[in-house]
C-alpha cells in the first residue's frame, strides 16, 4: 500500500518508532506523526532520488525536446555562445518567461523556465554548477531543504526579472545562484571555522560568477541576484541537516514544490496547444 495508516511507523521529526495514527508522537510529541498515511512514502522519497540527477535528466530532455519542436531554428548558423539554440517559439512553447507572460497570468513559467535552456553551453555550463552546489546543499540542508531552496530561488529569480528587465528569459541561473545564497546563508548562520570558510569560499564563487554575468552576452544578471537573494533568505529560514533532521513538514514543502513544477509544465503544454 501506498499510505501507511496503522501499526508502527518512524516519526518524521526525530526518526524513533511510533504509532502511524497516533495524535502525538511517542517519542518527541510531534503532531501527527504519520501525516495522514504519507510519512512513509516521503520519507522514502527523497532518500532514494537524487534531486540533482533529476533536474540534470530533465533539463537535457526539455533541451532536446526545444531543438526537435524547430530543428531548422536550431541548426542556423551562428555564433560560439548561441550554437543550437533552440527557436523562440519553441521556448515560449514549452515555458519560457517573460514580461509578457508575467502581466497575461501565466505564473507558471516562473517554474517551467527554470529547466529550459537557450544554448548548448547555456545548459552546459548550467549543469555542471548544478551537479557542483546541489549536492554540497543537500548535504549542508538536507534533500528537500535542496528541493525548496532550488525551487524558491529560481521563481523568485525569475520574478524579479519579469518585473526589471523587458526580456524573456529561461534557465536555471536563477536556481544555481539561490544554491550560492543558501550557502553563504549557511556559512554566516552557522559561525565558526566550518562556517567562515564556507562563507568565504561560496561567496567569493557568487561574486565572480555574477561579474562574469555582465562580460558574457544575453545573461540576466537580474535574475542571477533575485535567485540569490532569495536563495540567501531561504536558507536563513531553513535550519541545518546537522542541528535538525528534516521534518515532515520539510519533506511536504518540497513534494508540493516538485507537484507544482509538474503541474506548471502541464499548464504550459495546455496553453500551447489550445
Amino acid at each position: 500500500m501506498f499510505r501507511k495508516t496503522s501499526g508502527a511507523i518512524l516519526c518524521p521529526s526525530c526518526g524513533r518508532m511510533t504509532n502511524a495514527d497516533a495524535p502525538t508522537c511517542l517519542v518527541c510529541g510531534r503532531r501527527n506523526p504519520g501525516m495522514w498515511g504519507f510519512a512513509g512514502p516521503l520519507r522514502g522519497l527523497f532518500r532514494r532520488r537524487s534531486f540533482v540527477d533529476v533536474v540534470t535528466v530533465a533539463c537535457i530532455v526539455l533541451y532536446v525536446v526545444s531543438l526537435v519542436f524547430d530543428p531548422a531554428g536550431a541548426l542556423q548558423r551562428r555564433g560560439i555562445f548561441d550554437a543550437f539554440s533552440p527557436s523562440s517559439q519553441a521556448l515560449r512553447d514549452l515555458g519560457a518567461t517573460g514580461p509578457f507572460q508575467w502581466r497575461n497570468g501565466e505564473w507558471w513559467t516562473l517554474l517551467t523556465a527554470i529547466y529550459l535552456h537557450g544554448s548548448l553551453l547555456h545548459i552546459f555550463f548550467n549543469i555542471l554548477w548544478i551537479r557542483q552546489l546541489g549536492p554540497a546543499v543537500e548535504e549542508l540542508y538536507g534533500p528537500s531543504r535542496l528541493v525548496i531552496i532550488f525551487t524558491a530561488a529560481g521563481a523568485i529569480g525569475f520574478i524579479a526579472s519579469n518585473l526589471l528587465s523587458p526580456w524573456p528569459s529561461v534557465g536555471a541561473s536563477g536556481s544555481i545562484f539561490g544554491l550560492l545564497g543558501a550557502l553563504v546563508a549557511f556559512g554566516q548562520k552557522r559561525g565558526g571555522t566550518f562556517g567562515a570558510m564556507v562563507f568565504r569560499q561560496y561567496g567569493q564563487w557568487a561574486l565572480v560568477l555574477f561579474v562574469l554575468g555582465f562580460l558574457m552576452p544575453a545573461v540576466n544578471n537580474i535574475a542571477h541576484a533575485g535567485g540569490f537573494v532569495g536563495g540567501f533568505v531561504v536558507g536563513l529560514a531553513l535550519a541545518f541537516a546537522e542541528h535538525q533532521a528534516e521534518t515532515g513538514f520539510d519533506q511536504l514543502l518540497a513534494a508540493a514544490c516538485i507537484g507544482v513544477t509538474g503541474l506548471a509544465f502541464v499548464l504550459a503544454i495546455w496553453t500551447a496547444l489550445f
